[in-house]
């Protein structure tokens, strides 16, 4: 049976929120809730692999402790700006 577009979205936006670690949940979860709903077909498809990915892998990427694999460097780098900002005090 193929996944329906809104039952996908809803199980990206369920696996952002229930990663594992607390810290990805709070990075992730948000993105996915600001961002999901707009992305393109070739986005989600990255977003999706993403989500596959390890936490312990993800965090370091993000925070840029580590460089991310160069296929997920250009959302991994609007994910962390998108974290940061939220982050920002005043916000």
């Amino acid at each position: 049976m193929t996944e329906t577009a809104e039952a996908r979205l809803k199980r990206m936006l369920m696996r952002s929120w229930r990663r594992g670690t607390k810290e990805m949940d709070l990075v992730l979860g948000p993105y996915a809730e600001a961002h999901l709903a707009a992305m393109d077909a070739a986005t989600l498809d990255l977003y999706d692999a993403l989500l596959a990915e390890n936490d312990q892998d993800l965090l370091p990427w993000v925070l840029g402790q580590q460089p991310s694999p160069p296929r997920f460097a250009a959302l991994i780098g609007h994910i962390g700006d998108y974290a940061r900002q939220r982050l920002q005090p005043g916000r």
